[in-house]
């Protein structure tokens, strides 16, 4: 049956074929200029982009993660809220055609049967339908492509992220760097304030403490990467991390446990002077969080070279927190090469 051909369409759709009641339609879904297809998570709802080649070229049965959230579910609930807008007003363009075609039968035949003296006389005029232009696309601008390392699929993604659309969990490695480069850019944003800015926010501790929560966030990103290095490298990984609480948190601890296990000394493999800056980084950590930075006693008994003295409040500076996150980028970066 070929009668489709005669429902109007707009441009970037096109019915393709029919069985019985079911059209199939084709509708195109415009990229943005770098190539890029809007996909959305039916679970958090937040936008992120594939490489549209790549995508085409992936099995029609593929299953997409959201790279936020981990949501895992078959490709097509991933279409974005303006995705779906123009292909609901494709469809129904259709189905106001076919509505319109069985209203031209229906009263054509009643027009044919109705009787000279009944006194009733049965009018219809049908009109042809023209659809209006299929909605575009206008979604947010790639903000940041990615390259996943494992299936070397290329997303943009605007926020911090954890998995790869296609392959899922991304390494520790690179959740790692990529949260020691999203702290980099937070202190690169707050210097390249206009120093009218700036003042304000300096008065009320706002550098301060971005400062202090950096330290913060790299001793987090260094717990998840050993954590996970060390479990996928130890085949009885918890055997050997029993009774051990919270030992990727410390740091000679940590390298201990590896050279146990029969891996490198990372101590040895950043050298001692950054090894050294980084005990003095985790010393500080603990004490803003669990002293709201006033010195103690185990503070200077790991910093036995500081001037401060306890009941002190310790000085957080922009330079150092930018030294920390150089040297806990070297850490990381010896971790990762702890394992193939």
């Amino acid at each position: 049956m070929r009668d489709h051909r005669n429902f109007r369409m707009a441009e970037g759709a096109e019915i393709v074929g029919r069985q019985r009641d079911a059209y199939e339609m084709r509708i195109s879904i415009p990229l943005d200029e770098d190539g890029f297809l809007g996909r959305q998570c039916p679970a958090c709802s937040l936008l992120f982009r594939m490489d549209a080649q790549q995508y085409e070229a992936l099995p029609d049965d593929l299953t997409l993660w959201c790279v936020y959230c981990g949501h895992h579910a078959e490709h097509s609930e991933f279409v974005t809220a303006q995705q779906r807008e123009r292909l609901m007003q494709a469809v129904g363009d259709l189905g106001m055609q076919i509505v319109s075609r069985e209203l031209n039968r229906a009263f054509s035949g009643l027009s044919r049967r109705s009787s000279r003296g009944s006194g009733v006389s049965i009018t219809y005029r049908s009109q042809p339908y023209y659809p209006r232009p299929l909605p575009g696309i206008s979604e947010e601008r790639l903000a940041r492509i990615r390259t996943c390392p494992g299936c070397q699929g290329r997303y943009a993604v605007f926020g911090e992220h954890r998995y790869c659309p296609v392959c899922g969990q991304l390494p520790a490695g690179s959740v790692a760097f990529d949260a020691l480069e999203a702290d980099k850019a937070r202190l690169d944003a707050l210097e390249a304030l206009p120093p009218e800015a700036k003042a304000p926010l300096r008065e009320q501790g706002v550098f301060t403490r971005n400062w202090v929560d950096t330290i913060e966030n790299m001793v987090g990103a260094v717990e998840s990467l050993a954590s996970a290095t060390f479990r996928a490298a130890v085949p009885n990984a918890e055997d050997h991390l029993k009774g051990k609480g919270n030992v990727f948190q410390r740091l000679d601890d940590t390298a201990d446990l590896f050279v146990a296990t029969g891996h490198a000394d990372v101590r040895t493999a950043v050298g001692p002077a950054t090894w050294q800056r980084l005990t003095e980084t985790w010393a500080t950590r603990h004490v803003f969080t669990h002293n709201d930075g006033v010195v103690d006693a185990r503070y200077l008994a790991r910093v036995p070279a500081s001037t401060a003295r306890v009941g002190q409040r310790l000085v957080v500076t922009g330079e150092m927190c930018r030294q920390a996150l150089d040297d806990t980028t070297t850490l990381c970066e010896a971790l990762v090469a702890l394992t193939p």
